[in-house]
């Protein structure tokens, strides 16, 4: 049997993360770069052919043949014409990059890219929590909220590769400014980010200082939690119905199989995915639920490599 491998990239505002991946998902080479995306798309490029090159030079000295690279990044990608539009926000100048022309002229591979929650999707669809699912909603909860639609075992992307931003569904009218321009999505209401001011907003409404807490983040606010500090409940018991709101919005959509929840705070424990099970069944119709699991995510860090592995090695 011939060994197929490929280059998945996951590009992220902080670090490129990037892996020599064979066809059953096992990892030959794993490593992560600095992504440069606060100074230029340019630094960016080069630190991606880095990155490559990196993954090219081990491959030759291990006589392992590259199908292609398949790359997960933020923003909007146009499947037609290999373009990144826009709506990276974490990434200067990440707007009408031909990122796939661009670097075939360097690397002399073939390039794929794709949006990096729908990969990561793609990546826990083959080898994490939606393993023996065709149907399956998967949402990552962190800075913002990602997503991906898989029907059939494919991706679903809408026309032209315009859809399934998840956490910009509408989900409170007249609601939150979103980082998109539009007001009250989902991703305002339910993010990590949403949920850490939402707990220092309710602080100050008591008169508690904060001046001298480490650093208020998810995991911060989730260890309070488990020491039943009143306001990380109220806010994360808060965060979970907006949450499981949303998600039973998709369910009533696609009635899928599994949703997959990823991201920092669902790796916090099961009462997590318990809590936001029990929102979403409030809101979702029982018919459209019937089949419906709702589970945590496996990869962790490894689904957005991994689904970008699976785009290059998918279309061979």
């Amino acid at each position: 049997m011939i060994i197929k491998y490929a280059i998945g990239i996951d590009l992220g505002g902080t670090s490129i993360k990037y892996s020599l991946i064979c066809h059953n998902g096992e990892f030959a080479l794993t490593g992560k770069l600095p992504s440069c995306a606060n100074v230029s798309a340019q630094a960016v490029i080069g630190q991606l052919i880095t990155a490559i090159n990196i993954c090219k030079q081990f491959a030759e000295e291990n006589d392992m043949a590259i199908q292609g690279v398949g790359i997960g990044t933020p923003g909007i990608v146009d499947d037609s014409n290999r373009i990144i539009i826009g709506g990276a926000e974490n990434i200067v100048g990440w707007e009408n990059v031909f990122l796939s022309d661009i670097l075939e002229k360097e690397i002399n591979l073939p390039v794929t890219i794709g949006n990096d929650a729908n990969l990561m999707g793609l990546g826990e669809t083959y080898y994490g929590a939606g393993i023996g699912y065709k149907n399956i909603v998967f949402i990552t909860v962190g800075t913002g909220i990602g997503g991906a639609v898989v029907i059939d075992g494919k991706l679903f992307n809408g026309f032209d590769n315009r859809g399934t931003e998840l956490g910009h569904t509408p989900l409170i009218a007249n609601g939150k400014p979103c980082m998109c321009g539009s007001v009250g999505c989902l991703e305002a209401y339910a993010s990590t980010v949403a949920l850490i001011e939402r707990y220092i907003e309710r602080a100050k409404e008591k008169n508690i200082l904060l001046d001298n807490t480490p650093e208020i983040n998810g995991e911060y606010i989730i260890t309070k939690f488990k020491a039943n500090d009143s306001i990380a409940v109220e806010v994360l018991e808060e965060h979970c119905r907006l949450l499981g709101h949303g998600i039973a919005g998709f369910v009533n959509i696609f009635s899928p199989q599994r949703i997959i929840i990823g991201g920092g705070l669902p790796e916090s424990g099961d009462f997590y995915i318990e809590k936001v099970k029990k929102y979403a069944s409030k809101y979702w119709l029982s018919a459209c639920a019937e089949n419906t699991e709702i589970v945590a995510a496996k990869l962790g860090n490894k689904a957005g490599t991994m689904g970008a592995g699976q785009l290059v090695l998918s279309g061979i």
